[in-house]
């Protein structure tokens, strides 16, 4: 390992994530700085709908070739391979190695014997990036084949600064304020994929949207969130076909909510994506995020947006009224206002109040 400390690396991530970079200068720049510390050929930093856990955009630099992406995506979110992000998520660590997953063995991962080992690519290191509970973002770091297999000391460096690149990666992702108002004069686009995952029919709205979504790559690939929620509804139970959806950034800083819905039982089923402007009770939940409320104040706040008195939070929440108010107080703190109304105002600009809480 290179000479450059854990507390260095950390201490460079924080001051970075203070600097207010949009994502693709953050990733860039955060993987700069792990890179003085470790050594690596080629980066992916995703970004994640918070609320659904979907992939959203991803910024490479020395990975996969483009051609290659969509298929990476589908073997993700199929959850059948080795160190999925899901499943780094759920475990108690969300940062592992692949050779030390599969005991050196590299080829019993799928995406390693289909997609990496082809483009000349050897062990990989992953995190999924977590700030309190949400996960914000995942990080992949690759060798090429010549070179030697991460090693703990490296996964344990990785794992001591998943928090402040999950907190930069929030930051650049919502800026300030968190979260903007829809623009004036957007509207509703729908399109439907083949079972390829080729576009095959598009209106106008749908081809703006998706323009925007894939503004830094190359015409004709699929956004990562499109590929992702595709395959995501095809695996969707046959008894349970709602239609998944994931809240995205565009490149001109407008929020977009990608829906997927098969149109049909069979694992190659067309799909149909609907893409419209996320409106204020959809980003709530992201809102609720970028102010740092926890779970026990998500839920107070949807209390308050309900209209419910103090007492009645209290009898609800099996606490006393004081307990209540102190909540409210850190709440308002946080959030930048003094008054109920303020905070619904803030939080819910729409009438009908999103949940933001599980």
């Amino acid at each position: 390992m290179a000479g450059v400390s854990a507390e260095r690396v950390r201490d460079d991530l924080v001051r970075l994530a203070d600097r207010g970079r949009g994502v693709s200068d953050f990733s860039l720049e955060a993987a700069r700085v792990i890179g003085r510390a470790m050594p690596f050929d080629g980066v992916c930093m995703l970004t994640l709908d918070p609320v659904t856990g979907v992939p959203t955009s991803e910024i490479v630099e020395g990975g996969l070739p483009e051609a290659v992406r969509t298929r990476m995506a589908e073997i993700e979110v199929a959850g059948v391979d080795v160190n999925t992000f899901a499943g780094l998520r759920r475990s108690r660590c969300p940062v592992a190695s692949l050779s030390e997953a599969t005991a050196g063995e590299l080829d019993r991962s799928l995406r390693q014997r289909e997609l990496r080992a082809p483009n000349g690519f050897g062990d990989e290191l992953r995190a999924v990036l977590v700030e309190g509970t949400t996960a914000w973002g995942a990080l992949t770091l690759l060798r090429q084949s010549e070179r030697r297999p991460f090693t703990p000391a490296e996964t344990e460096l990785v794992a001591s600064v998943t928090t402040p690149l999950a907190t930069g990666l929030r930051r650049a992702l919502l800026g300030t304020p968190p979260v903007a108002a829809p623009a004036e004069g957007l509207s509703s686009g729908i399109a439907v994929l083949g079972p390829d995952n080729v576009l095959a029919l598009a209106d106008e709205w749908a081809e703006r949207w998706l323009a925007e979504l894939n503004a830094e790559r190359p015409a004709g690939r699929l956004p990562p969130v499109v590929a992702a929620l595709a395959q995501r509804a095809r695996m969707a139970d046959a008894d349970h076909r709602a239609p998944c959806e994931a809240r995205v950034r565009t490149a001109s800083g407008a929020w977009v909510v990608v829906r997927a819905s098969a149109l049909g039982p069979e694992p190659v089923s067309e799909v149909a994506i609907v893409l419209e402007p996320a409106r204020s009770r959809q980003l709530a939940p992201l809102i609720a995020d970028a102010y740092g409320l926890t779970e026990r104040e998500r839920v107070i706040t949807q209390h308050v947006a309900h209209g419910l008195a103090t007492d009645d939070i209290a009898a609800r929440e099996c606490i006393s009224p004081w307990t209540v108010q102190d909540h409210l107080k850190s709440i308002f703190e946080k959030v930048g206002v003094r008054t109920r109304g303020e905070l619904v105002a803030r939080i819910f600009i729409e009438p009908d109040a999103a949940r933001l809480a599980p």
